[in-house]
């Protein structure tokens, strides 16, 4: 049975005493859930998040991470980093990435093969500008993505991957994807993978639901067959709002 997902993206907000209040907020009003719960706050205060949820279920993961082990890479983070402060979650490919900071498929493909070597557990986040969509090439934009970066993969690696179909166009807008275009999208991901590996592997595979996902929104999105969660960004800087958009698991 597929893992339900429920993670909170922080992008680069909150101090360290915004964090840790944060925290404590959410630990203390945290429904009881079968769902993973993660949280992805910025690089620096990573080690406060694992300190203030070491006796809580919710997870900490990294927003982004180098490719290279070690390097002239000032202001980079490696795997190993990550991995001494126990965090080993690492959301790679987020559409802010991409569209800001230019990362490819190219790059981020060597970004997964060092989390997967590295044993991490990654959240692959991709999908389609507004031009894509109004001009019928959504589809093929995502199916691009996913093989560019991650069909190069061992069957086995699928088993550290979990999906996040981030429609950009919905991403901070205050639009969302109907409930029924997220399914139509997260049902054609799965038939994806199962072309180029297998449906078990297709069939496994969380893929999560990232764009602008709301505590009012979020149980009828959720309730969608092949919508496993949300990666979830602004309402996760609210403990009210990220608790009710876990009980909507």
């Amino acid at each position: 049975m597929r893992t339900k997902i429920v993670a909170g993206n922080w992008k680069m907000n909150k101090t360290l005493k915004e964090t840790e209040e944060l925290l404590a907020e959410l630990s203390a009003k945290l429904p009881d859930t079968d769902a993973d719960v993660i949280v992805a706050p910025t690089f620096v205060n990573l080690q406060a998040a694992k300190l203030a949820l070491q006796d809580s279920k919710i997870q900490v993961a990294a927003q982004n991470m180098h490719f290279a082990e070690s390097g002239a890479f000032t202001g980079e983070i490696s795997a190993d980093m990550l991995l001494s402060l126990g965090v080993d979650v690492v959301i790679l490919g987020h559409s802010e990435r991409r569209a800001y900071f230019g990362e490819d498929d190219e790059l981020l493909a060597k970004k997964v093969k060092t989390a997967i070597e590295k044993d991490m557990k990654i959240i692959f986040c991709f999908g389609e500008e507004l031009e894509d969509r109004k001009s019928d090439n959504h589809f093929a934009v995502v199916e691009s993505q996913l093989k560019n970066a991650l069909f190069g993969l061992d069957a086995s690696a699928w088993s550290k991957i979990v999906l996040a179909y981030e429609p950009v166009w919905a991403i901070g807008t205050g639009e969302t994807a109907s409930p029924e275009q997220a399914q139509e999208m997260h049902a054609f991901i799965r038939k994806t993978i199962a072309e180029g590996f297998n449906s078990s592997i297709a069939d496994e595979v969380s893929i999560l639901y990232g764009g602008s996902v709301k505590p009012a929104n979020a149980a009828e999105i959720f309730s969608k067959p092949d919508v496993d969660g949300g990666l979830i960004g602004g309402a996760s800087l609210k403990a009210d709002d990220f608790t009710d958009i876990i009980k909507a698991i």
